[in-house]
């Protein structure tokens, strides 16, 4: 009996012993790098065009954005921006297109391009999708941007 006793104890011992190392946080994923985006410029009306270029980064500084073409152009002497971002997919697309939304203020469902326009900021956007792209105007009020989305659009293919 003693030896059983014994034994018992060991046992005990020995598991208490085996805590092993304590737990620690797993470490965060490091970011994976985003693709560098197409230069699409050939999709922008030339008209007004100030400036372009390929947003490597986020677009707009959104995180749920990747990369893609930011044109700043001019209308009656008011700046405004055009961007469009292409995605892998149309799927992809509409989800950015609603996280986009969810982002902004008053956001109003635009019918006819199946869009919303609404605040950014402060900012008026209009945006809209296109297959795999999507494209807004950042910047003009949304009777002013829908003039410009329809020239825009129809070059989005």
């Amino acid at each position: 009996m003693p030896t059983r006793w014994f034994a018992a104890a060991a046992l005990c011992l020995g598991l208490l012993s085996c805590g092993g190392e304590a737990q620690r946080p797993a470490a965060k994923p490091a970011e994976a790098p985003l693709p560098k985006p197409r230069d699409e410029r050939v999709k922008f009306p030339g008209a007004g065009q100030k400036s372009m270029e390929l947003v490597e980064g986020h677009m707009l500084g959104k995180a749920f954005l990747p990369g893609g073409n930011l044109a700043v152009y001019e209308l009656k002497r008011k700046p405004f921006q055009q961007f469009l971002v292409r995605f892998d997919n149309e799927q992809k697309a509409a989800a950015a297109l609603f996280e986009y939304k969810a982002v902004l203020t008053e956001p109003k469902f635009v019918a006819h391009f199946g869009g919303y326009a609404g605040l950014d900021g402060g900012k008026p956007v209009f945006l809209f999708q296109k297959g795999p792209f999507l494209a807004g105007i950042a910047g003009l009020a949304e009777k002013d941007a829908d003039a410009v989305a329809r020239d825009f659009a129809s070059r989005i293919r």
